[in-house]
């Protein structure tokens, strides 16, 4: 289990754009279990849509993605400094099943598939309750700069 507070301490994200709100569970090298909590007052819901709010789809994969920074920080046992940067390099098979609306709560279940001269793929699948809302396999990478 990881809270908020460690949360901030590996991910440079911050609002609006911190999609991690808890670590769930963490098997290093292999899998992260995380918490997305939708709330009314997200920013985006203004614009994403007035009458029916909807948690867009590229936020569901950066939610899996942020998730999945997390799980390679766990794996090599190294946190993040200042100088290191976590990229997406590539998305696919992304597919989404269900809207995600205020008060869902967004568990995204992530699996290390490999890890190879610095680029991670990761399967991630992000769920309301036992349906799911959106899957994806990712692939990212650690970056130094600066």
């Amino acid at each position: 289990m990881m809270d908020i507070h460690q949360i901030l301490k590996l991910l440079p994200h911050r609002y609006p754009i911190l999609l991690v709100d808890r670590v769930l569970a963490v098997d290093k090298g292999k899998s992260i279990r995380t918490l997305k909590n939708v709330t009314i007052n997200e920013p985006f819901f203004v614009g994403h849509f007035p009458r029916r709010p909807v948690m867009p789809g590229v936020l569901m994969l950066e939610a899996m993605a942020q998730s999945a920074a997390l799980l390679s920080f766990a794996t090599m046992d190294v946190p993040p400094d200042d100088n290191t940067v976590y990229y997406f390099a590539g998305i696919d098979a992304a597919r989404f099943k269900r809207p995600v609306e205020p008060g869902d709560q967004l568990v995204m279940d992530v699996s290390l598939i490999r890890a190879k001269a610095g680029i991670f793929k990761f399967k991630a699948v992000a769920s309301v309750g036992d349906e799911l809302a959106c899957e994806a396999e990712l692939m990212c990478t650690m970056r130094t700069v600066g």
